[in-house]
This record gives structure tokens, sequence and C-alpha cells, in this order.
């Protein structure tokens, strides 16, 4: 059955809440069709029948397909199974409430089962206990608070009696023991009259002496802790914070449940005899085998120790079935081999929550290998026509379209474009078209009928790439049908998904209802998003070789005659410019023959003819400006006037992607996207034409040094040798100078470091010198398209020295880095300096420094990517929920305010023109200035349409309702950092410093504290000390310090200095977000962490909206505490049992909630996910209210015995 288009009649099915609570032996017994009695899984007459009352019973359901079960008569597909019940001979304690049934004990009194509180006390505890605004993070500190309360209460309030130590037994495995006398003294008469009759066996046995004291302990085993707790009055249970539905004995277990059959099925192999039952049913089988022996022993009159050890084994086996990892077994009860407990199933990236719930395969979807087109449209995507036939979307059949969906029937499900199946109004059943006759189903359409068709041209699909590390990472294309086999799109779209072409796959979704396609089209389109939500710079640009075409065609020296200019401008008509008028500009040289500019040629790109309203206007540095914008060396500034490209070259930042003086997003704002999007196809068709008929080699000729570059080289290596053997000199004889803070090795291993590098960068500019324009790597390092100047020197002139951790190459464990040199060698070649080129070949033990390299590098990678991995989970599950609602207000799922107005000022980061702001007016001036013919002064009107413009753009940048702001800040507070932070001895950097702040760590790796001085260019106030005696001084707290002044003259300046002191403080920065919370309070640390992650990411030359650093950081404290983003963090953040069980520590949020009988409200994003609800974000913020007409008020109907004359009244 296809699926119908989404109506709110279906809202009757949604799950409005869940809620966890412990089941009682009773409702197990209840919801149970057969008590599981035998241990045998199948009948004794080998015909594989399961045995009747065993594990494997039909009556729980079934799991093959030839049989039905007992209970329903269904099948393996329709049966969802039914529960059975084990009766546990002895009664044991469950493993996930262990910690809260010792909890339990530890307030109750062990005589009387009552809460070991004071009357005054117990009932304003309940009073608090009722309310029925306690929310589940106030419910547990309640309960703590009780729990601290009554543990140190050693006499019972109420009968009296003596209470001592609950804990956990060391000895045995789950076990509890009751230190009763711990508070007495051995003297005390009550100890003496319980250690009397051990005081009688010690006069007999010497050796018992030491085993005295035990006897004041007792261990309580599972029946008398189950009596203690059905004991306990009503009025005590909430108290626990339990609610009504469940009580503490119910946390001991008496019964257990057996799961359907269809959840542990049997494996019947074809090979081998016999079945692979799966690891519950042999564990219930276990269960069921100790049960039986515990049973026979109590009815024969066993001996109890028999019955204790096969108590303590049951014990175990129960609480392995629940959870197989637990600690502390002991090795002779430990099992053969360790099994998948029920906790197991649930938990880990494979288990029930992460594997099964938040995330799941899909239908119609496709994966293949993608190629690079330059000829496909920017929103376009080449689809294989194989995946075209399978992949199908329900058509609805209406007059309109009735004709061509009867010729796709006709065709089939083998013909491209065809269908595949058919579904009649009124019938269930779909009918499949490969088989039948198709004419007779083509003509029997009707309006209403749902034909499944094959993908064809002009599709809506979805097109992702994994890892999907931000929103941009899935986006919205029109299918174009082709006859390859690999998925094609245009190059410009590659950095978004971090793609490219060495073997990448990629995965495409076929929306399946309208609405579906029009949500995909308008909000994931790819139009919609050509520039990055990070800081509003472009992502879907010119890369690589259209880049190198650009840059070549504007250089200065390139002309082209009418032919070629003809055939440039003639691969602009294509797609939709397909019947496009062309005006081509007047050529640049008339004589001796007509030639035109490649800057002509290319100002076609913005501008095809006069008609066309486009009017771009552009000033910027280009990559290789010089500093003169009159006449640039390389004619590397830019000017644009009215689309028409006047001087300046293209390269990376004029067209490339991360840049806003980027052409492309000049026309993006002034223009439209559309615009914006037709000017990168341009340029990408006629960039790929030119590229192919003018020819762009790399060969191992561009990478041959000449003679003068050799020649040049040699010096330079014999020069900084030199200079490094002095050093050295200088070191042995004890004459270099110390660097400030550095020993004497490490100052000379800091100006050796220096000195080498500086003769790569010089072997690079000598290299530059030598080369020709035309070389092939110097273009693409000019132009920006791949590739730098360091890397062209390396495979030209010297590779340069390696580094490892920043630092020179240590020497190994005999004072040497390699045994090629001698011990103690310092020089250079011995720490890893390469003075060949790749061109030249490395040495061996070059080599071997080089890979050393190399080494780490991706090491340190494959570090990062698994580290920011984690953290960018963590951020998610924290943020996902924040949406900004239609007061313009961040609130999470539970309508709590984080932000009162996004960012403070409601504006979309991504329309942000200028740093952070919405509109660069600079820009918008010289843009109005351009359209405006001649010179006058600045008129109202211009004035006016100034405004205009900024207010236009201004209200166009306000962010929308409904956006998820937390999910959009978590994703772009994180780009991994492809390099090492560079470890420097004070500062810690780069991932290691964001995740430090994210965690709220209390200590971090580097505290520092940064003070200004009041007058830093006063040399002689920053040397002299303060000149205050030491007794002056005290340290009155952990935020205080105390200095008194000195008697006399000083004292009547006091004032204005403490006030100076008070304004200076808040420039003092301590790094440490709970010292800073504790000392300055929480704006100070919210403040804090927003400057400490900007400056990591601007250390690392990322920039990143204040916006979303504004919001994590509001997130984390907007509790009124500095909460981390770790697992403890996010459980004081969020009420949501679900969106916690999703995250970590899935059994132990379970186990609590249950406890606790909380409900779930299925609000947050990963509870709708879990549930198949549409979550509350983005289209889902809003819902439809049906206003009905009000009835008419009844009116009163006249009583039968209401009469005037039945009134008259009794005293007449």
């Amino acid at each position: 059955m296809p699926k119908e288009q989404y109506r709110e009649t279906y809202v009757g099915r949604k799950i409005s809440h869940v809620t966890f609570n412990v089941d009682s032996p009773a409702a197990i017994q209840q919801a149970a069709h057969i008590q599981v009695i035998t241990k045998n899984l199948y009948a004794q007459d080998g015909q594989r029948v399961p045995a009747p009352y065993g594990v494997l019973d039909r009556r729980m359901g079934t799991n093959q397909k030839d049989a039905n079960c007992d209970t329903c008569g269904l099948g393996l597909a329709e049966c969802v199974g039914h529960y059975g019940y084990i009766h546990l001979a002895l009664p044991v304690f469950h493993v996930g409430y262990f910690r809260s049934i010792i909890t339990i004990l530890q307030t109750i009194c062990k005589n009387c089962s009552r809460v070991m509180l004071a009357e005054p006390l117990r009932r304003a505890y309940r009073r608090k206990f009722m309310n029925p605004e306690l929310s589940y993070l106030q419910k547990k500190n309640l309960r703590a608070a009780v729990h601290k309360k009554a543990k140190a209460c050693t006499k019972c309030p109420n009968c009296d009696s003596l209470n001592g130590m609950v804990k956990k037994s060391p000895a045995g495995i789950l076990k509890i023991i009751h230190d009763k006398y711990r508070t007495k003294k051995p003297t005390d008469a009550v100890v003496k009259r319980v250690l009397k009759d051990f005081h009688e066996a010690k006069e007999s046995n010497k050796e018992l002496t030491t085993m005295i004291n035990s006897g004041l302990i007792v261990e309580m085993s599972p029946v008398e802790v189950l009596d203690i707790f059905r004991r306990i009055p009503d009025d005590d249970i909430p108290l626990l914070g339990m609610n009504g539905l469940t009580r503490p004995e119910h946390l001991i277990l008496t019964r257990l449940p057996v799961p359907p059959l269809c959840i542990r099925p049997s494996v019947v192999s074809d090979i081998k005899a016999g079945t692979n039952e799966d690891d519950l049913t042999m564990k219930q089988s276990e269960i069921l085998l100790i049960n039986d022996v515990i049973s026979r022993h109590i009815a024969s009159g066993g001996k109890s120790e028999l019955v204790q050890e096969d108590w303590d084994y049951l014990q175990l086996h129960v609480a392995l079935y629940i959870n197989s990892e637990m600690s502390g077994i002991p090795l002779s009860m430990q099992p053969k081999k360790p099994g998948r407990g029920l906790v197991q199933r649930l938990k880990g990236k494979q288990g029930r929550f992460r594997g099964n719930l938040s995330g799941k395969r899909v239908d119609f979807s496709s994966r293949t290998v993608i190629s690079p087109d330059p000829n496909l449209q920017i929103q376009e995507v080449g689809v294989p026509v194989h995946v075209a036939k399978i992949l199908t979307y329900p058509e609805r059949v209406f007059p309109a379209n009735l004709q061509w969906l009867r010729k796709l029937v006709c065709n089939g499900p083998d013909v491209h474009p065809g269908a595949n199946y058919v579904q009649q109004r009124g019938l269930k059943h779909k009918k499949y078209l490969k088989y039948g006759n198709r004419e007779k189903i083509a003509q029997e359409l009707k309006c209403g009928d749902i034909v499944e068709r094959h993908l064809v041209d002009g599709d809506v699909v979805l097109f992702n790439r994994q890892p999907s590390l931000h929103k941009l990472s899935i986006m919205c294309h029109r299918a174009r049908v082709q006859p390859q086999r690999t998925f094609r799109f245009n190059e410009c779209v590659c950095t978004p998904y971090n793609a490219d072409f060495d073997g990448d796959e990629m995965n495409m979704h076929l929306p399946q209802t309208e609405e579906a396609r029009a949500e995909a089209l308008i909000l994931m389109g790819n139009k919609s998003n050509l520039v990055t939500p990070r800081n509003g710079e472009l992502l879907i640009a010119a890369t690589q070789d259209f880049i190198t075409g650009g840059y070549l065609m504007t250089q200065r020296d390139t002309f082209f005659t009418k032919d070629e200019a003809s055939q440039l401008a003639a691969c602009l008509l294509a797609g939709p410019d397909a019947t496009m008028r062309i005006d081509m500009p007047p050529p640049a040289i008339l004589k001796p023959r007509k030639l035109w500019t490649g800057k002509q040629i290319f100002s076609l790109i913005m501008k095809p003819n006069k008609k066309c309203e486009v009017k771009a206007n552009l000033e910027t540095k280009g990559k290789n400006y010089t500093g003169n914008k009159d006449m640039c060396v390389q004619d590397s500034y830019v000017i644009i006037r009215n689309s028409e490209l006047l001087c300046g070259s293209m390269d990376k930042s004029t067209l490339g992607s991360g840049t806003k003086n980027s052409i492309f997003y000049i026309l993006l704002r002034d223009w439209g996207e559309e615009y914006a999007v037709r000017g990168m196809w341009r340029l990408a068709r006629m960039a790929s034409y030119y590229m192919m008929n003018r020819g762009f080699s790399f060969g191992i000729i561009d990478v041959t040094p000449g003679k003068k570059l050799i020649e040049a080289k040699n010096k330079l290596l014999e020069a900084g040798y030199s200079k490094c053997d002095g050093y050295i000199l200088e070191m042995e004889k004890g004459t270099l100078q110390c660097q400030p803070g550095c020993t004497m090795e490490e100052t000379l291993e800091a100006v050796m470091l220096s000195e080498l590098s500086s003769i790569r960068e010089l072997a690079a500019k000598a290299c530059f010198r030598e080369l020709h324009p035309t070389n092939a790597p110097l273009i693409m390092a000019q132009s920006g398209s791949k590739g730098s100047n360091i890397n062209i020197s390396q495979m030209i002139a010297c590779v340069g020295q390696q580094a490892l951790n920043g630092k020179r190459v240590p020497n190994g464990f005999e004072d040497r880095s390699l045994p090629h040199f001698e011990r103690h060698s310092k020089i250079p070649a011995a720490r890893g300096f390469v003075e060949n080129s790749f061109y030249s070949g490395l040495t061996p033990t070059e080599f071997f420094f080089h890979t050393m390299g190399g080494r780490e590098g991706l090491v340190d990678t494959a570090v990062k990517t698994a580290e920011t991995g984690y953290l960018q989970r963590r951020l998610v599950k924290s943020l996902e929920d924040l949406v900004l609602h239609y007061d313009m207000t961040v609130r999470n799922a539970m309508g709590e305010v984080v932000e009162f107005r996004y960012g403070s000022d409601g504006l979309d980061p991504s329309y942000m023109e200028g740093k952070d702001r919405p509109v660069d007016l600079a820009r918008v001036l010289a843009d109005c200035g351009a359209l405006v013919k001649q010179l006058e002064r600045l008129t109202l009107t211009q004035l006016v349409q100034f405004l205009r413009v900024c207010h236009h753009k201004y209200q166009r940048s306000v962010i929308e309702p409904g956006t998820a702001v937390g999910a959009l800040a978590a994703q772009m507070t994180l780009k991994t950092f492809h390099f090492a932070g560079v470890a420097s001895m004070n500062i810690t950097q780069g991932v290691p410093r964001v995740k430090e702040i994210i965690n709220a760590s209390r200590n971090i790796s580097t505290p520092i504290i940064t003070a200004e001085l009041m007058q830093p260019r006063d040399q002689e106030i920053c040397t002299s000390k303060l000149k205050i005696k030491p007794g002056n001084v005290q340290i009155v707290s952990e935020w205080a310090v105390k200095v008194s002044a000195e008697a006399g003259r000083a004292g009547a300046w006091l004032n204005l200095a403490l006030q100076q002191l008070a304004r200076q403080l808040p420039a003092v920065v301590v790094k440490g977000l709970p010292q800073v919370y504790h000392t300055l309070g929480i704006e100070a640390a919210k403040s804090t962490i927003i400057s400490e992650i900007q400056a990591v990411m601007e250390g690392h030359g990322m920039s990143v909206d204040r916006r979303h650093v504004e919001l994590l950081a509001g997130q984390m404290t907007a509790r009124g505490e500095v909460l981390g983003i770790t697992r403890y963090g996010l459980a004081r953040m969020k009420e949501s049992v679900l969106n916690l069980a999703s995250f970590e520590k899935t059994a132990d949020h379970l186990f609590d909630a249950a406890y606790y009988g909380q409900t779930d409200c299925i609000e947050g994003v990963s509870e709708s996910i879990i549930l198949g609800v549409p979550a509350a974000i983005g289209t889902g913020v809003l819902q439809l209210l049906h206003q009905h007409p009000r009835a008419e008020p009844l009116q009163p109907r006249e009583l039968l015995f209401d009469r005037p004359e039945f009134h008259s009244s009794i005293w007449e």
C-alpha cells in the first residue's frame, strides 16, 4: 500500500505519553498466557516439537514460517507474540534495582518498616512529594534529601529500635549486609548480649577470636527484605519517591516474565541437526533447572547450605539474564560463554535504541558511486536508468495526467519511463505490471487510482553523503535520468557534501508524497542552501578546474579571435538558456585583426545580453594582490561595474567558496539565487570548454629545477648550515644566550628550528623567481584552485624541516634519532632536516624522517575525527530540541526559554553580509553610486533608495520561526580541525580546548589568568614591584583577597584607587568555567564560554557566527548553573526518559524512570523519532485548530408539575 498524504485523521493513533513503572507479580501473571514450568526445550519424541509448558511452547507465539501460534492462531508475520512467566522458588534481587533496594533499606527502619523521620518532617516532605507540578529532577533531589536525613538516623523515631549501616556486601555477589551495632562500643550492654553466645563458643575454640565481630553484622536475604518491604505502610511510599502504582516489594523478583518467541527466535540449520537457540532462551532454561532443584531441596528438607548455594546460583543467573556484563562474579560461578542479556539488547550503538529506534533503514533509497559532470546544472543529479526503473513514485490519476500515465502503464516495469504497480481505487491489492494485460489495465485507469511510476526527469530527490556532519550534507536536487551507471552532479556542489570522485558513494532518496516534495524543494533545495549557516559564506561555488579556467581566461594576455570568442559564447546556450540571445561586446582590438579579451568574454557569464537586468558591482583585492590598486603587478585588484569585468584576474577569492567577496555571492545577495546558480553553471561550461581546447597538463618537466635554482639553493643551504654549526659551537662553549624561560638546550632547538624553516621559505622564493608564468603548478597555486607555494617549493627545491609535535625530530633510545648518525649529534640532517626535493628524491634517512612526519598527521587526523564525532553527538543530543518560536524566543521541548531573542537580534546567520551584520553598508553605497549615470550630489532619491535597500536586506535576514536553531548551532560549532593544535608550552588549543569548554571541566590542563596592565606602554611601572608588605595581604576565602593599605597620606586616595580597581577587575579572566561561575556568577560564565570558543575558532582561522556560540552558552547556563554537555550535565538539563536512554547509560535511565513512575510526554526530537510522531520543529511547529460552530444553548424544559397552582404558600 503506497503512503497516503499525511492527514490529521491519523492523530488518534499518536501516542500522547509513555509511563514507566515496575510490574507487580500479579500484573506479570495477568499479562502471561502460560506458566513455564519445564526446563526441556523440546519433547523427548525426536520430532522437534516444543515441550509443553517449556520456554519454546507455541502458546507464546511461533518462530517458524510453517507453524501457527496456539494462542491466536496467526502465522509468524501476524502474531505479535504472548508472554509467559516463571514462578521463582525463592525471591531474588533485581540487578537493575539493587542500588534502589539498598537506598530504601537505608531510609526505613528494619524493625517497623517506617521511614526514619520525625512526624513533622515526614508531613512536610510528604506535602512536597504530593505536589503535582514536581519535575523529575526535583523528585530525585527530594528523595536524595529524605535519604540523607534518614540515613543519619541510628534510632528509629517510631519504634526506638536500633538501625545501623546497610551496604552491599564485599563478599558475595548481590548480597546486602546490615551493620546494626556499628555505632555502639564493644563494652555496651546491647553488644555484650548479642555476643554472649560467641564468647561461649570462643572458650572451646580459640581460633574464633578474630571472627567474633562478624557476629554483629547481619546478612539480609531477599526473603527478609521482601518481608520488610511488604510491611511499609502506604503513607510512607511517596517519601521513597515512588508513585502509587509501584510498591517497594515489586523491586524483588518472585515471578520472572518470559518474553514471546518472536524476539528470541531459534535458528534451524539445514546442514547440521538441531537448532541454535537464543541466549535468552538458554538462560531461561538454566533458571528453570536451578528453580526445580531448589524446589526439590525444600520439599525433601535438604541441607540449608545446599539450598543457600543453589539460591546464590539462581540469583546470579537471573541477574545475568537481565544484565550479562556484571562484574565481580567469582571464578567458580562464571558462565562458560558470555551471552547477551536484556540490557545488552538495548544499549550501545547496535542496541535497540540507537540501532533500531533512533536510526533505521529506509525504503525508496538507492546508493552507488559518484562521478563529476560539468554539463549538469547546479541543482541537477544524474540518475542511472537502472535505478530509475526501481525507485517509484505513487502518482494519483486526474484528468490532466491520465493520457501520460496510460502510456507509462503500457510501457510496464522494464521500459523507462514506465510503471511497476497500479493501485485501483477501492481495492486493497496492487497489480504488478510485469504480468497481465497492461493495455487493458491502462484503459481501465480512472481518476483517483494510484500509479507507481518510475522516477523521471525533474523528480524531486534527496541526495546525501555520509558522514552527515551538517545540514548541507543532505540537499534536494532534480533528477536527470541518464544511461550511465553512476550518480553524476556538477563539481560546484562538492564542497557541502565534502565529496571527491576517488570511489565515494552517495545515497539518493525519493520522497513519496506531494507535501514531502514541496518541503524538500523549498527548505532543502540546492538553490536555497548556497550559503553555510555557520557564517553566511558561500559554500556552493566554483572549484578546481573552473577556477583555473576563469583565472587563465581573465589574464591580461588572453585574446580570442571572432571564431574562438563566438565558440566560447555559444557554450552558454544550453538548458534554460538554450534560446537566449547573446550580445557580443565590441572587440578590444580592431587592427590588424579583431580580438576580444578574455575579460570581455568572461563578463558574458554575468550579463549575456542588453536585456538582462543584472548589474553586479564588486571591488576587491584578489589572492595575489601586491599593494597598488591602480597598477597591481599581478593584475589582482578586481573591479566589476554594472556586470562588466574592468580589471583584475579571477581566482579563488572571487570565484570560490568560503568568501563574501565572490561574484556569485554578490549575484546571490543583490539579484537572487536563480542568477547566482545560473552564473555558476555558465562558468562551469565555459571554463571546462576553454580548458579542453587550450590544454592544461602537469608533467615532470613542470617540477624540474633549472641550473640557477640549484645553485641558489646550494648557497642557501651552505649559509644556513654554517649558521647552525655556529649555534652548536656556541652551546658547547656555553656562550649561547638563553631565551627567556628556556634552558640552553631548548634555546638551541628554537633558533635551529627557525633558521631551518627560513631556508625552505627562501628556497620557495628563489623557486618562484625562476618559474615561468605558464608553469602549471604555479598557475594552480596562484589561482588558488589546488596546492600552495609550500607544495611547489617541496617538489622543486627543498622539502624542509620535518616536525613532530611542533619540534624537531627527537632522539631515540641511544641519544640519536636514527642509527645512521653519531650519538648526541645536533646537525640539521640528524634531527629531521630534508635538503632534497621530491624531484631529486630523498636519501634513506630523509625518507624515514618524512614518513615520521606523515604518520603523525594521519594518526592525529584519525584521533581528532573520533573525538569530534563524539563531541558532535553530545552537542546534538543536548541542543536538538531548541526551536525558534513565533514570539522570537528560543525554547526547548518543555517550553522553557533558553534565549529571549535569538542571538539578541533575531537575525539568521546565513544572511549576514558583513561580519555578523545583515548589511555591508559600504558595498550597498558603492552599488547605489554605480547605478547612477552622471556625477552629482547625493540626492534625496539616492538616499531614499539606499535606506530602502538596507531596510529590505535587514527584513530579509530576520530568522524564520520554526528554525531548528539548536541543531544548527551544534553542527556549526564543530567542523573537524584537520590540523593539530600547535603544542606550545602554556596553552591548550584546537579540539582539546573546545572539549574542555563544552565539558565544563573543573581541572583544565593549562589554567591561565589574563590581566591587562593599566599603562602597558610605561616600562618603569611594569617593572617596578607593588610596594606592599607581606603582612598586609590576607587570603580571606577562595574568592577574596584582603589587602590593607598603609596608614598615612596614601589613605586619602584609597577611595579613588578602589573605584579604579573595580573598573579594571572585569578585564581579568580566569580560564576555568566553574571558577568563573563561583566567583563572578552565571552571566560571567556564559560570556566566558562565548569568548573562549570564539578565541579557539579564530586561532584556527575559522569564523563562526556568534549567534551559534551564544546559543550553546545559553543552553549550558540556562538552568542557573554551568552544566557541561556530558552524560551528567544532560541528565540535569533534560526530563525526557527516552531522550536520556537514547544517549548513554540506557539501562540506568530506564530503571530509574520505572522506580519513580516517570511519564515521558513525547515532546522532544529523539522521543518523536523513536515513536514515529512528527517532531515539533520546522514545519511540525504548527498545529491546525478547528473552530466548531457553537450550538444554541438549550432552553430549560417546562417541568410537569411546575405549575402556579402548586406553588400556593403553606401559610395561607
